[in-house]
């Protein structure tokens, strides 16, 4: 298992999404502990991007969003499928992403210093299992980049943690 991040020395991002993806396979490959998978998924971005808040929701019921791994300020705790940015990308399971969540009507805010949000949902057999939280403290940060990867990502965590029955 990788202990430390190899980054680009560009500040390219989608050169740094490139080089993160194979050292997230190495890294959750080695552990079918889905909370030991998230807790590094959200460190390893954290570290890479230095994003405001990097974190997870996991679906405990079928109505709820709980907290899970995240690295960064102070979080919700719970949050409603269909309400703020993660409750709808839970609910319609798909990726939202926010370029100011100010204009986001029925933003759910955690932090006053969080500008713009991306949220990813990992659906497994119509089910949406959890969803990845990224917050930015500058506006319209993310973009179909970081749509492409981040998705890849949540691949990456499905294959590992959530694998096909049958």
């Amino acid at each position: 298992m990788a202990e430390s991040l190899s980054l680009p020395m560009r500040n390219d991002k989608e050169e740094i999404y490139r080089a993160l993806l194979p050292q997230i396979k190495a890294v959750i490959g080695g552990s079918d502990d889905l909370i030991a998978n998230l807790a590094n998924v959200a460190a390893i971005l954290k570290q890479a991007f230095d994003f405001h808040w990097v974190g997870f929701y996991r679906a405990l019921s079928s109505d709820n969003l709980v907290l899970g791994p995240f690295q960064g300020p102070l979080a919700c705790v719970t949050i409603p499928f269909g309400k703020g940015v993660c409750g709808m990308s839970a609910g319609e399971q798909r990726t939202i992403v926010v370029p100011d969540v100010d204009k986001f009507q029925g933003h759910i805010a955690c932090s006053s210093l969080s500008k713009s949000e991306i949220v990813v949902p990992l659906v497994h057999n119509g089910e949406t299992k959890l969803v990845l939280d990224i917050d930015s403290d500058v506006l319209n940060d993310f973009d179909t980049i970081d749509q492409t990867y981040l998705e890849q990502i949540i691949r990456l965590i499905q294959l590992q943690n959530f694998p096909d029955e049958g």
